[in-house]
């Protein structure tokens, strides 16, 4: 069996690069980064299309949402076939040749996994329903008859993420279990039938050549024995938290802990990034223990508000509690769940929570950008969301006839506005969905998005675009950024953010008004224009700057 971190790195020959803990990783969200067919919807031959952009970018690798055969109840988070490619993206063909591609351009392919819960098309569900009360495909999900005189109540008192009760009642009168939408049945990852199923699928996507997984909510695996009831807790407050029964349970560390052995068996260092949500960061640390999953998606980073204290309070304690596991910190600022920041920071409050009014887009946009530099200067792993790079706001006017997400619709839960950081992302300044596709786009592009494509940025040395290729190249030629365990604060006035890493210095003015500061060196990239004089120089309000010392 091959070793972790001794095998040739496939993409660069080297042995034991470690290349996930400085990576920057790029998420795309297929069905909205390029349509291949013509027929309004992005698509796996879209995405293979425009790969020599995110080569143009620098990213190091490529995270793909969902791709499998879904009826799409939850854009593709209902899975019903793991090994098959949904139509609306392509076929295992199309896969194949996507990743093939990919690495010949020195680019690693990352792929969501979906373990909590199937779709209720899914053949096992179908059959556990068809065949009935006792039936041993029921053992792989959790049925359980119902309370009440006739089994007319749920089993307990869980609801739902996506809001009501947690449980269906079947036609037999069983109940069965959903975190999530009724069509999204929990699986019952106490059944050896499911943990083997899972280990063969890591294995089958890893035969293919993919470099890693995200994992869908890898908090929710494992439920407190018994099913217990919240007991009137509010579970809205709860959530995330450690004493809710069916988050964050002990038994998801065993699971995780099997997955490293499969991947350590794959040469070329594959990965496993973990979504989980959990009360605080030290929680997080235990899902990237040695023998667990390589990296944790860093969501109270992602939910800082643009402001001084706060943000470095976070990075504090994300590093610390990475620390003691000789895990990467990881950093993120927008994703296809959240309002894009360019939006969330238009706010003068500069709020880290969604946001859906357009806001100050100038203001947003120009905190967009510093952020994105003091990111990209911490030490860890960063994460890139499809068209932050364009500086793309959330589309905010959507009118309702048009929406698609499955949120939305429903009477409680999550807000459904997910649709604004979803709309296909422009390529050309032209043309019917501005390059995304010759079939017009499955949700409306604004007027505006011309003037923000790659075609209208590149080349522009203004653009955000070449400040994100600026950006991950510095990145990538100087030592002092991106790896590393710890950042050294400088002494900055308050608002303003300074920290040194080797021979590099980061300063981030956060204020709404400019600071005087002493040069610490030369200028290496900003997100501003900033005149530097012998000594000193002005930061003007939400800019960053990167200097060599």
């Amino acid at each position: 069996m091959t070793q972790h971190f001794t095998a040739p790195d496939r993409l660069t020959g080297k042995t034991g690069t470690q290349w996930w803990r400085d990576a920057v990783i790029y998420q795309v969200y297929p069905r909205s980064f390029a349509d291949g067919n013509g027929d309004g919807m992005g698509d796996l031959e879209g995405v293979r299309s425009r790969l020599p952009h995110l080569r143009d970018l620098g990213i190091d690798a490529v995270w793909l949402s969902p791709f499998y055969a879904s009826p799409q109840a939850d854009a593709g988070y209902d899975v019903a076939d793991y090994r098959a490619i949904d139509p609306m993206f392509g076929t295992l063909l199309d896969a194949d040749a996507l990743i093939r591609d990919a690495h010949e351009l020195g680019l690693r392919i990352i792929v969501d996994l979906v373990p909590n819960h199937s779709s209720d098309q899914h053949e096992w569900f179908k059959r556990a329903l068809a065949e009935g009360p006792g039936s041993p495909l029921r053992a792989r999900y959790h049925f359980r008859p119902g309370k009440g005189d006739n089994g007319q109540l749920p089993p307990n008192d869980w609801e739902s993420i996506f809001g009501g009760p947690a449980w269906t009642r079947t036609a037999d009168g069983e109940w069965y279990l959903h975190l999530f939408a009724p069509e999204q049945p929990d699986l019952n990852w106490e059944h050896p039938a499911v943990a083997d199923e899972f280990r063969s699928i890591l294995r089958f996507w890893l035969d293919m050549g993919v470099d890693g997984f995200r994992i869908d909510v890898a908090h929710g695996l494992v439920k407190a024995p018994g099913l217990p009831d919240i007991g009137g807790a509010d579970q809205l407050k709860l959530l995330g938290n450690d004493v809710m029964p069916f988050f964050d349970q002990e038994g998801v560390h065993a699971i995780y802990r099997s997955w490293r052995t499969i991947l350590d068996e794959y040469d070329g260092e594959r990965i496993a990034v973990a979504e989980a949500w959990t009360p605080t960061v030290e929680r997080t640390a235990h899902y990237v223990r040695p023998d667990e999953l390589h990296q944790a998606f860093n969501f109270q980073y992602l939910g800082a508000p643009w402001e001084a204290a706060a943000l470095r309070e976070v990075i504090d304690v994300s590093l610390a509690a990475m620390r003691p596991v000789g895990a990467p910190a990881t950093w993120v600022l927008s994703n296809h769940d959240v309002t894009r920041h360019a939006t969330r920071f238009a706010n003068p409050q500069g709020l880290g929570t969604q946001l859906r009014t357009p806001g100050d887009r100038e203001l947003g946009l120009r905190r967009a950008r510093a952020a994105t530099l003091l990111m990209l200067a911490l030490p860890g792993s960063a994460y890139v969301y499809q068209g932050e790079e364009l500086g793309l706001p959330d589309v905010t006017d959507l009118p309702d006839e048009v929406r698609q997400d499955p949120s939305f619709f429903r009477a409680a839960g999550q807000d459904g506005f997910r649709d604004g950081c979803r709309v296909p992302i422009p390529w050309t300044v032209e043309g019917t969905s501005y390059g995304f596709g010759s079939g017009g786009s499955w949700l409306p592009q604004p007027d505006s998005w011309g003037a923000l494509s790659v075609e209208a940025q590149t080349g522009d040395p203004d653009s955000t675009l070449e400040l994100y290729r600026r950006a991950i190249a510095a990145r990538r030629a100087h030592p002092g950024l991106g790896a590393g365990e710890e950042v050294r604060w400088l002494d900055a006035p308050d608002g303003v953010l300074a920290f040194a890493r080797e021979d590099f210095v980061c300063t981030v003015n956060l204020t709404g008004e400019p600071v005087r500061l002493p040069v610490p060196g030369r200028v290496v990239l900003a997100s501003t224009q900033v005149t530097v004089e012998d000594r000193e120089f002005n930061l003007p309000s939400d800019t960053a700057v990167w200097w060599t010392v």
